[in-house]
C-alpha cells in the first residue's frame, strides 16, 4: 500500500507540474521598424526572457526574414541552437536586412522559439511576428510619351528611370505591358522578347532611359493604356519596385511631316558639318487649318547654336527652338486639305564633339497637335598624325644631313591614331613611299610588325590598325606605330626638297552609323616639320 501510494503520488506530482507549466512563462518579443524605405538597412531584435522558476533546455530559435529580403548569404530562414535559459534570464539576438517591394507593401518577419522545461518530456513553442510597411521607394520610373497618337503611324515612347535609393539594386529589369493594338518595332537598348529590358546594377544618383518605337492600331477616339514596371527577379518571381501607367487616345490623322538634311531624308552627320534642314508638312485631314505655328526643337550637345540661320524662323536659345510663325510663312496662315508647304534653316555641328559613344542629334517638330521626332546619327571623329624625324630615340638614324646625292640617310616615320565617339571597325592607315625611299625593316613596337604591309609595285604601305573603341587614344593611350625608312637622293633632286612619304589616310567603318570614315595627315618631305633639329636649309639636297 505504501509503495502504491508513493507511485501514485509521484505520477500526480509529474502531472501537476506539467499542467502547472505555461508557455506564457517564456516571454518572446520581436522588435523593429514598422515603416521603412525600400532597401534601407533595418535591424530586427529578438528578445526572450524566462519568467518562470524552471530552467528551459534544448532551446532552438527559428527566424524567418520577410519574403525577398536582401541578406548577405541569401538564406532567409535562420535556425539557432540556444544555450539553456535559466529562470529570470533575458537575452537578445539581432538580424539585419533590407526589404524589397513597392510602396505600401507589408513585409512580415516571423520568429519561433522551441524548448523543453527541465524534468519534463513535453516540448513547448512560443512565436511572434512583426509587420513592416514599405513607406517609400525613392526610384523615379515614368513614361514619356504623347497622349494623342495617330493610328498606324510610328511613334516613340520612353521609360525614364532614376534611383535615389541609398543602396545599389542588383539585377534590375524593366517589363512593359502593351495594349492589344500595339505593334512593337524596335528599342534602344535592345529588348528581351520585345517587352523586357535588362538594367543591371543601379546605384544611387544613376539612371537611364529605354526608348521604344512602334505603332498603335484602333478606332479614332479609343483610349489605350500602356503599363510598365521596374523590379528584380527573386526565386523565380518578379519583385516589383515601381509601376508606371500612361493613357493615350487615338486621333484622326491631320498632318504629315517630313524632314531632309542636305537634301537627304536619311542623312548621317559628321562633326563640323553644315546642316541644311528642310521641313515639309501636308494637311491630310478634311478641314483647312489656319494660324499655324511650327516649332523645331533641336536636342543634342553637338549643335553650334550660334550658327543658326533662317530667313523666316526665329531662334529661342532658352529651349533651342526655331519657331516659324503663320505671320511670316504664308502656308502656315491657311493650309487647305491636301495642301503642303515647307520651311528651312541652317545650323553647324561642332568640330569637336568630345567622347560620346553612339552620338546622335534630334529634331522634334510640333505643328498644331501633331508631333514628330527625327533622329540623325552622327559619325565618329577620327584623327591621324603622321610625323617624320631624323633625331629620335627609337631607331637611332644616321646618314648625312642635309641629304647628299648617292648617300643614304635614314628617317623615322610615326603614325598615331585616335577615335573620339563611336566604335570604329577595320581601321587602316595608308600612304605611298616616294621614289628613292625604301623600308629598312625596323618597326616599333614589335607586336605591330605583323600588321604592317608594303606593296613594292604601288609603293603603298598599309597599317592594319583593326577595331578602335570609342575614346581610344583620348581616354586611353593612342595606338601608334613607328617604322624606319631609308632615302638615297638622285642627281636630279640636287638643290631641291624631296618628299619622303605621301599624304597618309586613316579609314574605317563607323559601327554606329555604318558610314565609311576617312581623315588625312599631310605628306612629309626632307624638311621634317616635326623635327626641330632640321630646317629648310638642312632639308635641301646637296
Amino acid at each position: 500500500m505504501l509503495l502504491l501510494a508513493l507511485v501514485c503520488g509521484g505520477a500526480g506530482y509529474w502531472t501537476w507540474q506539467k499542467n502547472s507549466y505555461s508557455k506564457d512563462i517564456l516571454k518572446l518579443e520581436l522588435l523593429g521598424k514598422e515603416d521603412a524605405t525600400v532597401a534601407e538597412e533595418i535591424e530586427y531584435t529578438v528578445k526572450y526572457k524566462n519568467n518562470g522558476d524552471i530552467r528551459l533546455e534544448e532551446a532552438k530559435l527559428i527566424f524567418e526574414y520577410p519574403q525577398y529580403s536582401i541578406v548577405e548569404d541569401n538564406i532567409l530562414r535562420k535556425e539557432i541552437d540556444l544555450e539553456d535559459i535559466y529562470p529570470g534570464e533575458e537575452k537578445t539576438i539581432s538580424f539585419k536586412t533590407r526589404l524589397l517591394g513597392k510602396e505600401g507593401d507589408i513585409k512580415k518577419a516571423n520568429v519561433r522559439l522551441s524548448y523543453k522545461p527541465k524534468n519534463l518530456k513535453a516540448k513547448y513553442e512560443s512565436s511572434t511576428s512583426l509587420a513592416t510597411r514599405i513607406k517609400s521607394v525613392p526610384l523615379t520610373f515614368e513614361f514619356d510619351m504623347p497622349s494623342r497618337i495617330e493610328p498606324l503611324k510610328d511613334f516613340k515612347f520612353r521609360l525614364n528611370y532614376f534611383s535615389n535609393i541609398d543602396y545599389p539594386i542588383l539585377g534590375l529589369r524593366v517589363v512593359a505591358d502593351y495594349p492589344s493594338g500595339y505593334e512593337f518595332k524596335e528599342s534602344a537598348p535592345r529588348d528581351l522578347e520585345k517587352k523586357e529590358w535588362e538594367v543591371g546594377v543601379l546605384n544611387r544618383a544613376e539612371g537611364g532611359r529605354i526608348e521604344v518605337t512602334g505603332q498603335l492600331s484602333g478606332g479614332v477616339g479609343e483610349d489605350e493604356l500602356f503599363r510598365a514596371k521596374i523590379g528584380t527577379w527573386r526565386d523565380g518571381e518578379f519583385v516589383v519596385l515601381k509601376e508606371a501607367i500612361k493613357g493615350a487616345s487615338i486621333i484622326e490623322p491631320s498632318l504629315d511631316m517630313a524632314q531632309k538634311i542636305n537634301s537627304n531624308p536619311k542623312f548621317t552627320a559628321s562633326p563640323g558639318d553644315w546642316l541644311h534642314y528642310e521641313v515639309s508638312f501636308k494637311n491630310i485631314g478634311k478641314d483647312s487649318l489656319d494660324s499655324l505655328i511650327l516649332i523645331n526643337k533641336l536636342e543634342g550637345n553637338f549643335f553650334d547654336f550660334s550658327t543658326i540661320k533662317s530667313d523666316y524662323g526665329s531662334f529661342q536659345p532658352g529651349d533651342n527652338s526655331i519657331i516659324f510663325d503663320w505671320k511670316k510663312v504664308p502656308k502656315l496662315q491657311i493650309l487647305s486639305s491636301m495642301e503642303e508647304g515647307s520651311v528651312e534653316f541652317w545650323v553647324k555641328l561642332k568640330d569637336d564633339l568630345g567622347v560620346a559613344k553612339n552620338s546622335e542629334i534630334k529634331n522634334t517638330i510640333t505643328l498644331n497637335q501633331a508631333r514628330e521626332e527625327f533622329v540623325t546619327k552622327v559619325n565618329s571623329k577620327i584623327f591621324l598624325s603622321q610625323r617624320g624625324y631624323f633625331q629620335d630615340e627609337i631607331f637611332g638614324n644616321d646618314g648625312p644631313i642635309p641629304p647628299q646625292t648617292g648617300s643614304e640617310t635614314t628617317y623615322t616615320i610615326m603614325w598615331q591614331v585616335k577615335n573620339y565617339s563611336n566604335d570604329v571597325n577595320n581601321a587602316k592607315v595608308k600612304a605611298v613611299l616616294s621614289e628613292g625611299v625604301r623600308l629598312t625593316g625596323k618597326i616599333f613596337p614589335e607586336d605591330q610588325s605583323s600588321k604592317l604591309a608594303f606593296d613594292s609595285q604601288s609603293r603603298e604601305i598599309v597599317w592594319a590598325v583593326g577595331d578602335l573603341k570609342a575614346g581610344e587614344g583620348i581616354m586611353t593611350s593612342a595606338p601608334n606605330i613607328s617604322f624606319q625608312i631609308s632615302f638615297t637622293p638622285s642627281e636630279a633632286q640636287k638643290g631641291k626638297l624631296a618628299q619622303l612619304i605621301g599624304e597618309a589616310s586613316l579609314m574605317g567603318e563607323d559601327a554606329w552609323t555604318k558610314g565609311n570614315l576617312e581623315t588625312k595627315s599631310p605628306a612629309i618631305d626632307t624638311v621634317l616639320p616635326d623635327d626641330l633639329t632640321v630646317n629648310e636649309k638642312e632639308g635641301t639636297i646637296q
